[in-house]
């Protein structure tokens, strides 16, 4: 199955409803991830990276809604229509056993009172599993990840920051889900355990424990060591798409080479010219711009960008760009 769509969505909009707005945060996005390849999804914070991972498996309660598109997976060789599932549908069939998520600020999202072997043996329960073969399972995938299987006897609170990011990681991949969503997981980490954190993550993959990853970010530093395609979010929407290799060497739509310029990094060129900061300032949601939603920032503009939208076109055989420059 390797090379062929997991996961596909098309023209998916999520809505957060404040009274009688609508805050656009996931504003018709379309792409699809590949079994077995990492895909960044980057983008300042506020531009809908987290609310589409809640999209994609249907974590989605008032105030956020779905008001359209269609989200797709391979689920044993069939198509399955996720975004036709309601929340309890989802939870039931998809999270956990197809995909799991790593929240943000995951060193908290262990409940500090509970032992951790009660978190597996309610998983165990939820997915109608054995629960002495799960923990038993458990030990093992603890062991997996650099942690003693005495853990399990210990609550999170007895854990140090490091070790309870890996017991989240073990726990989410339990049931060998075959996509993983890594929602901002190395924001509250040092540099080491950061490392520690991505090198547990792709021997998981490498042993096949999981297929595919998306992992979700502001920093590209991180990112650029595990992907295998990027792609970059502004204000709701999908502006660019490409390979990691290309979207390095190449960036063609002024957001992401504005998001590239305002980063330092350790090649030399990069030293030398120095960064640069995006002027303005992201756009306000409820009443974005009109055309293109990056023109009033963009050193690039032509009139109709303030007009019309841009659509995400293909350049390039895989590279996507929404950007008039390019015939968008």
């Amino acid at each position: 199955m390797k090379g062929k769509a997991l996961l596909k969505l098309e023209n998916v909009k999520a809505y957060y409803k404040i009274e009688k707005n609508y805050v656009k945060a996931v504003d018709g996005v379309s792409f699809e991830i590949l079994d077995d390849e990492v895909v960044g999804i980057v983008g300042e914070s506020g531009c809908g990276k987290s609310t589409l991972a809640n999209v994609i498996i249907m974590n989605i309660m008032r105030p956020l809604i779905l008001l359209g598109g269609k989200i797709v997976m391979k689920v044993n060789g069939i198509d399955m229509e996720i975004s036709s599932l309601d929340r309890e549908e989802a939870k039931r069939k998809i999270w956990g056993k197809e995909i799991t998520v790593i929240p943000q600020s995951a060193m908290n999202a262990l409940m500090p009172t509970i032992k951790l072997e009660r978190f597996i043996r309610d998983i165990a329960k939820s997915h109608e599993i054995d629960e002495e073969e799960l923990v038993k399972k458990a030990k093992t995938r603890f062991k997996e990840v650099g942690l003693d299987e005495e853990c399990l006897n210990r609550y999170p609170f007895e854990l140090s920051g490091g070790m309870k990011q890996r017991a989240v990681i073990a726990i989410a991949s339990l049931l060998n889900p075959q996509l993983l969503i890594a929602d901002e997981p190395t924001s509250a980490l040092d540099v080491v355990n950061q490392k520690v954190f991505l090198k547990v993550l792709m021997q998981l993959k490498r042993q096949g424990v999981i297929r595919s990853i998306i992992f979700i970010t502001h920093d590209i530093a991180t990112v650029r060591q595990i992907a295998t395609k990027m792609i970059i979010m502004y204000a709701g929407k999908i502006v660019e798409i490409a390979s990691i290799e290309d979207i390095l060497k190449n960036p063609l739509h002024p957001y992401t080479k504005g998001l590239f310029n305002s980063v330092l990094t350790p090649e030399p060129e990069i030293k030398e010219r120095g960064i640069t900061a995006i002027p303005g300032a992201p756009p306000n949601l409820i009443d974005p711009p009109k055309g293109c939603r990056f023109h009033p920032r963009c050193p690039y503009k032509k009139s109709i960008c303030e007009k019309e939208e841009p659509k995400l076109i293909e350049v390039e055989p895989g590279r996507k760009v929404a950007c008039f420059l390019y015939g968008g």
